[in-house]
């Protein structure tokens, strides 16, 4: 694969840029919802095989998924996959990844698994946030209406001191934290670098320190089963990875992106097939909240992205 080009405005980033000559929505859309439908059924596996084994194993084995992607874009790429004109934000890109998959397993493990996804939901708003204070980008009242309304719904789903959802969702929120600044930092990194060498980058990054740990937490796989699991999650992690790329280079992204929130149906579907596990009213009402206001925060985003940007008048030629 070749390096791909910077995203247009719109495009979440540190993703490919689709085709601005003939996008192709339809497809673009079915990809998308296969990539999310294949990135449940990893979360599944994960909190299943935490019963069995440390979850920074289970991360680390994830992560295998990733960096094969990431070797196929070297090989096709070259050594200038790997040159980056901003290695240390790169990096703690990197850092921000594996922290974020470590504490949504640890989460996971105890929470049931569409409760969990439901919380990762309030990413975007923390991005808006996290984009107004660090990036000084403008949010207007609309978006901050937004922000304040997801998070009420984020509340109504934890239902914080009724004891209703395990503490362990706690871990959650601070993992769509992370993932929340891993993207703002992807704003800064998207002019500089290409996809190719941020995934490559992510994926060297968070193998390398996993594997420092990864004799501390070792757990050999007590059966067949087991194994074929590990391997599954590695295979559907980069199968994930694919389809969600492979989405953004043929669709625009504005049109893709809100297929992420399919993630609590397929998330519900596999909690309840595999461990019996049914959100309950409020959880369902929660994340209505969440989605409604995500949805609204990317179409707000999408319209201040089409306005016209401000004429600057030339300076005289002597200046």
């Amino acid at each position: 694969m070749h390096q791909a080009p910077r995203p247009p405005e719109g495009a979440p980033p540190g993703l490919p840029a689709a085709d601005p000559v003939a996008p192709d929505n339809a497809r673009g859309i079915l990809l998308m919802l296969g990539g999310f439908f294949v990135f449940a059924a990893v979360d599944t596996i994960a909190k299943f095989l935490t019963a069995e084994m440390h979850p920074l194993q289970v991360v680390w084995t994830r992560q295998l998924g990733l960096l094969a992607i990431a070797l196929v874009l070297i090989a096709r790429g070259g050594a200038g996959v790997l040159r980056s004109g901003r290695p240390g934000l790169q990096i703690l890109r990197g850092l921000l990844a594996i922290g974020s998959a470590s504490l949504f397993i640890y989460g996971v493990r105890h929470a049931p698994l569409a409760d969990a996804v439901a919380v990762t939901f309030v990413a975007p708003f923390v991005v808006t946030l996290l984009g107004a204070l660090l990036l000084r980008e403008p949010v207007g009242i609309h978006r901050w209406s937004a922000v304040a309304i997801g998070f009420l719904g984020t509340l109504i789903v934890i239902r914080p001191g009724l004891g209703v959802i395990h503490p362990a969702m706690v871990l959650v929120v601070f993992a769509a934290s992370l993932f929340a600044a891993r993207q703002v930092l992807s704003r800064v990194i998207a002019g500089v670098d290409s996809t190719a060498t941020t995934i490559a980058y992510t994926a060297l990054v968070g193998t390398v320190l996993l594997t420092l740990v990864l004799p501390f937490v070792w757990t050999a796989p007590a059966s067949p089963r087991t194994l074929v699991l590990m391997v599954a999650i590695a295979a559907l992690a980069g199968l994930g990875e694919y389809l969600v790329i492979r989405a953004l280079e043929i669709a625009q992204a504005v049109v893709v992106a809100p297929m992420h929130y399919s993630l609590i149906l397929w998330s519900t579907m596999y909690g309840y097939l595999v461990f019996g596990q049914f959100p309950d009213g409020w959880t369902w009402v929660g994340t209505a909240i969440i989605v409604a206001t995500g949805l609204y925060t990317l179409r707000r985003e999408r319209l201040a992205r089409r306005r016209p940007a401000p004429v600057e008048v030339a300076p005289p030629a002597d200046i």
